[in-house]
């Protein structure tokens, strides 16, 4: 079993020390770190953004700072699929492989790459046209393709289809829309989980599984969603529960220069603990038929969401797989 973290911030970020110090802690051997979304308007068509601004300038070697496996991840907006004719896919497909070829020269001193993951939430609609640019890809990269895998299309894959690519991972999270359910807990709800994974039949491609190790809290002033934190430690002492999973905000504060948060404002409080990922965990190996030899994925690598958790218990989330 390989151990792997995704590395999902961009603009302006790089991997602190004691991120670098969690990847040798924990003996991870891959990291996927998204590259670059694309997104599509009228004005632009199919354009990227959010481009990371990691670089790893001494890889690899003793003293640098990533000594693992990096796998470029590239999400696309299932729009771009939307509005796309099949000969915006080919060019899609052959700037992609570009941008990835430029990244990795410029970035990570033109290391070899063995493997591109394609992060999309297809539909029914857009799923021959997604699959149509997974086949353009493949040829132009000559490497591995993954792709990700919500749970939707896992449990349904007679509708959904199955995509073109080499193996998938499977996203045990991220199971409702956010702003849908106010009693239920979007990043990861057990009861959702267990209702996609009830399917007998084993997924037709080689199948990894990514886990959600981080919280948010949900912003609401005057009833209305205003934003999200994803780092709320400090908020938390004046928070005040008032029904499962909701708060409200007991003194006037401001939170990153940017949120100010006043008295009564309401904050639906998401929350990943580690009992929580043992028992999906628990449930993902009683349900899901999984080969020998899998790649568990952490979602993600940021020290101040991973403060949550002991070093054993990360420890755990990767070692419970191969009991």
């Amino acid at each position: 079993m390989d151990r792997a973290f995704y590395y999902w911030k961009t603009d302006g970020y790089s991997i602190s020390n004691q991120e670098n110090q969690i990847l040798k802690d924990h003996d991870v051997k891959k990291l996927y770190i998204k590259f670059f979304e694309v997104d599509y308007t009228e004005a632009m068509g199919n354009f990227p953004i959010s481009k990371t601004q990691i670089s790893v300038p001494s890889y690899p070697s003793e003293n640098s700072m990533i000594n693992c496996e990096i796998i470029p991840a590239i999400y696309i907006k299932n729009i771009v699929f939307k509005k796309s004719a099949e000969k915006d896919l080919d060019k899609l497909a052959d700037n992609i492989n570009f941008l990835i070829s430029k990244f990795t020269k410029e970035k990570f001193n033109d290391i070899t790459i063995s493997e591109i993951q394609i992060d999309c939430d297809w539909t029914a609609s857009t799923k021959d046209k997604y699959f149509y640019f997974l086949k353009k890809l493949k040829p132009l990269a000559q490497k591995e393709i993954s792709c990700t895998l919500r749970l939707y299309p896992y449990k349904y894959p007679d509708k959904m289809g199955v995509p073109p690519v080499d193996k998938v991972t499977l996203m045990c999270y991220n199971l409702i829309n956010p702003l849908e359910n106010d009693s239920k807990n979007s990043i990861l709800d057990l009861d959702e989980l267990k209702s996609y994974l009830n399917t007998d039949k084993k997924y037709p491609l080689h199948m990894d599984v990514a886990l959600p190790l981080y919280s948010w809290m949900q912003i609401y002033q005057n009833n209305q969603f205003t934003g999200v934190l994803y780092d709320g430690n400090e908020l938390k002492k004046y928070l005040k529960p008032t029904k499962p999973l909701w708060y409200e905000v007991t003194k006037d504060t401001t939170i990153d220069y940017k949120n100010y948060l006043r008295v009564g404002d309401k904050i639906k409080y998401e929350e990943i603990t580690a009992s929580k990922i043992d028992q999906a965990i628990a449930m993902i190996k009683k349900n899901v038929k999984l080969d020998k030899e899998i790649t568990v994925t952490l979602f993600h690598l940021d020290e101040n969401q991973l403060k949550n958790y002991t070093d054993a218990e990360i420890n755990h989330f990767y070692s419970d797989f191969t009991k």
